[in-house]
């Protein structure tokens, strides 16, 4: 077999094949043996067809099994012998009839990792939040605790206001035509929660138990369906029920629902939680400047395949995130295409940062100890609430190991480049104003 390689991009390669005669009349002899085991031919016993029968017969059968052997041996074997780093199924052009005692040639096009080898990558200046004490955050989780304790009481009133929950049948139509997704039968809307299109809330705010009221509004710019986007639409609505909360007292025996002593351990749980979730916050964000300001320094071609997988990840995540909410895409306005559109170039950009961080862990010579396994694995088993043993089990599998390493190995590639970096930390305010200013 002779291959010649080249580079069309820096992720992409041409591999040339020429796989010789008698490769070929192996491979047909095999297809030929194959097929003639199971060959069912009229005036003929099973296994007793003639060679040249089973030619004319089944020519196209024996050509795809031919044609299948030969480049699969070949291409694969070129793929580890020439370590290329392909990550995509190969696009095969330009092949050869496959004829007994001739050469086969073909032609294969295939994405590849890109090799990258990092630069200016310490020394980097990043701003940092300031972690802040807000005492009303505190508060405000307690109220949406207590909310989330309220019992729904159909109201008194006849008339609907903000923070009641309603329930509506509607249709909406542009023009005289109702349109897809627009209709919906005893609907339970929070007034006030913006949850519904600009404007929709605010006009059946006032509306009495059993009125009906046609609505005005005027699709976004930006709506996920393209065909609704700066429409503007009638909603036929009907107000059927009015429902109020009713909240709980806020005391210690309402803490004590939660299985705590009383209302000053329920505070003290909520700012330890409140604390861990912004410094997690505080670091994430720390982390997308670094990523940022590496992708400036090293910009990076990012193959097709690569991209389409991380937005299959990130796709996957909304929706399981929706689904437990009760909620879909469609709900949101949005569809498969118009997200994988919206989030293209953030799934690009993910890319290019675990490549940079990949290339970084190689050319510093960071690896991972089996200590760091270990201990990744305890944390795993907290956050999850499973037996360690349950953890080690699953993490046990190639798969799932090596992902579970290459993930250690970028979160401490981001340690070292961050002890090696000028942080400097900022006030929350003064880092939006700065985060506008580079929009």
């Amino acid at each position: 077999m002779n291959v010649k390689i080249e580079d069309i991009s820096s992720i992409k390669k041409k591999l040339s094949f020429e796989v010789a005669a008698d490769k070929v009349d192996a491979a047909m002899d095999q297809a030929l043996q194959k097929i003639g085991k199971t060959a069912k031919i009229k005036g003929f016993r099973p296994g007793k067809v003639p060679r040249k029968v089973i030619e004319q017969q089944y020519a196209p059968q024996i050509e795809e099994q031919v044609l299948t052997r030969l480049i699969n041996d070949s291409y694969f074997k070129a793929l580890v012998e020439h370590r290329i780093a392909a990550v995509s199924d190969p696009e095969i052009l330009d092949n050869s009839p496959i004829e007994r005692g001739k050469p086969f040639s073909y032609e294969a096009h295939v994405e590849v990792k890109p090799q990258i080898e990092a630069k200016d990558y310490t020394g980097l200046s990043l701003k940092k939040e300031r972690m802040d004490a807000d005492a009303s955050v505190i508060e405000g989780r307690i109220e949406e605790m207590r909310s989330g304790r309220a019992e729904m009481q159909v109201s008194d009133r006849d008339e609907a206001r903000t923070g009641d929950f309603v329930t509506i049948d509607f249709e909406g139509f542009l023009g005289d035509e109702p349109f897809e997704g627009g209709k919906a039968e005893d609907f339970v809307l929070e007034l006030g929660s913006g949850s519904l299109i600009p404007g929709f809330e605010e006009q059946v705010e006032g509306m009495k138990r059993g009125e009906n009221r046609d609505v005005q509004v005027t699709f976004p710019e930006n709506y996920g369906n393209k065909e609704l986007a700066g429409q503007p639409a009638l909603f036929k609505v009907a107000l059927k029920e009015i429902k109020e909360k009713v909240l709980p007292t806020l005391d210690d025996e309402f803490a004590k629902g939660f299985g705590l002593e009383g209302l000053a351990d329920l505070r003290e749980k909520l700012t330890e939680s409140h604390n861990t979730q912004e410094k997690n916050r505080i670091e994430g964000d720390l982390r997308e400047r670094l990523v940022t300001a590496l992708i400036e320094r090293n910009p990076v071609e990012v193959p097709e395949t690569m991209i389409a997988s991380q937005l299959d990840y990130m796709l996957g995540n909304i929706r399981n995130r929706l689904q437990s909410q009760g909620m879909s895409l469609e709900m949101l306005g949005m569809n498969e295409d118009s997200f994988r559109q919206m989030y293209r170039e953030s799934a690009a950009n993910q890319v290019r940062g675990s490549l940079i961080l990949e290339a970084i862990a190689r050319q510093e010579n960071l690896t991972v100890d089996p200590s760091e396994i270990d201990g990744k694995l305890e944390k795993i088993a907290q956050m999850s609430n499973a037996s360690i043993e349950a953890v080690k089990s699953y993490y046990a599998k190639d798969e799932a190991r090596r992902g579970l390493m290459s993930q250690i190995l970028e979160e401490k590639t981001v340690e070292f480049l961050l002890e090696k970096s000028d942080i400097l930390e900022v006030d929350k305010a003064d880092l939006e104003q700065a985060n506008k200013g580079q929009e």
